[in-house]
């Protein structure tokens, strides 16, 4: 499956003031479903329905809905740059509004004073899927659709397709043992496959099966 991002621009960053304490959230539209999207993917709502439902269960009621400041290369969610918390996620529409909690963590704490500067920022949502290409051209998200993160928060929500596409989206990824993982063995086939003499085919499946051992 590859990995899927969707930036969303118009989001809103609101301050919410509970017993003499301020908290910054972010608010706004976190997914959108039955439309064809500035990336040329479309996400049909019972699969968005569906995901959204088993998120909300898995991970914003369990207190585990993170988002990270800014562009994770990957489809798992890193603690050391988790910078809000995800709250809430309800259709609306064809539409799911979400809205995270600021953290006070180093990197919410970055978020929060770029806010405060007037930075513009957005959010990316960020799962794996695979995707079905029809005839007009739209690449339609397939219903084994995973999320990763209803929300990182970037600042560059116009980030040019291309490197989303070269970057982000060339790899393959599975889902293995609750989390994503990259489908390294694959990969190390597809380069032991390309050699062509006996001595360097030993050589490089020696160093393959290492680099593969030691990427566990």
């Amino acid at each position: 499956m590859k990995l899927i991002r969707e930036e969303i621009e118009t989001v809103d960053f609101i301050v919410e003031e509970k017993n003499g304490k301020k908290n910054m959230f972010i608010e706004g539209i976190f997914l959108q479903g039955d439309i064809c999207n500035r990336n040329g993917r479309m996400y049909q709502m019972d699969t968005l329905r569906k995901e959204v439902q088993r998120y909300n269960e898995n991970h914003i009621q369990a207190g585990r809905a993170l988002g990270e400041l800014g562009h994770p290369d990957g489809p798992t969610v890193n603690l050391d740059r988790v910078s809000h918390k995800i709250v809430s996620l309800k259709e609306s529409g064809t539409n799911f509004i979400g809205k995270a909690k600021l953290l006070s963590t180093p990197m919410g704490k970055i978020a929060e004073s770029l806010i405060g500067e007037g930075v513009k920022l957005g959010v990316s949502s960020r799962g794996i899927g695979s995707l079905m290409q029809t005839k007009e051209g739209v690449n339609v998200v397939g219903p084994d659709f995973m999320l990763a993160t209803a929300a990182d928060i970037v600042a560059d929500p116009s980030a040019p397709d291309a490197f989303v596409e070269g970057i982000m989206e060339g790899k393959e990824w599975v889902w293995e043992g609750n989390s994503f993982r990259e489908q390294l063995a694959s990969k190390t086939k597809q380069k032991i496959d390309t050699l062509v003499t006996q001595k360097a085919l030993e050589e490089h499946k020696l160093n393959l099966f290492n680099e593969f051992i030691n990427s566990l």
